[in-house]
């Protein structure tokens, strides 16, 4: 395979995950904003309803290592309910924030919730 093959391979893998990213983001934001989580759903339903669009059973369609996994949320210091919650509520890079969809103890159950599905690997 020629160098320049290889960079146009390259590029064009590059352009499809972008543009892949873009479509699950938008088709994510676009059902979030849409879906009502009732105050009384359980943290596996507020879970399900707001969150497995892009991380079902923990891991993460847009970017594959920052998965809800164990090893990948202490990684990224994403390992106490604290943590959770506040990426939760304000969001970050394309990830949304869910603080005005989501209640104050709607967050914190999920973050908990997260944080116990990660120690049994989100069986």
């Amino acid at each position: 395979m020629s160098p320049q093959f290889k960079i146009i391979l390259t590029l064009i893998l590059l352009i499809l995950t972008l543009a892949f990213a873009e479509i699950a983001t938008n088709s994510q934001i676009a059902i979030a904003d849409t879906a009502t989580t009732p105050a009384t759903a359980t943290a596996a339903e507020v879970f399900n309803t707001n969150c497995a669009g892009c991380h079902i059973n923990g891991s993460n369609i847009i970017r594959r290592g920052k998965n809800l996994k164990q090893k990948a949320l202490k990684k990224y210091g994403m390992d106490s309910i604290a943590n959770i919650s506040n990426l939760v509520t304000n969001g970050k890079g394309i990830m949304p924030g869910y603080k005005n969809r989501l209640s104050e103890q709607q967050i914190i159950d999920v973050s908990a919730y997260v944080l116990s599905q990660a120690e049994t690997d989100w069986k």
